[in-house]
């Protein structure tokens, strides 16, 4: 009880509530999105970032694909 009291009151400390109700929150949660896709771009974890990861995920997912539907010949096989 005692945290849902501390909570209520943190929420509280947020201006706006009479004018913009729930919506008061909006810029908080569009800063962090902006946080989050920067840090995807640009960060790197290793030698990757996530969109080198997604990027390689996806042509490999395509080329299997390919394969898959006979547009590419698999290794070992002429194509005639």
């Amino acid at each position: 009880m005692l945290f849902n009291r501390g909570f209520k009151r943190l929420l509280d400390m947020v201006p706006g509530r009479r004018r913009f109700g729930i919506y008061r929150f909006l810029p908080f949660f569009f800063v962090l999105g902006g946080t989050m896709e920067w840090i995807m771009i640009n960060v790197r974890i290793g030698k990757e970032t996530f969109y080198d990861v997604y990027r390689r995920k996806q042509a490999e997912r395509e080329y299997q694909q390919r394969l898959e539907d006979g547009q590419i010949a698999s290794t070992g096989e002429t194509n005639k």
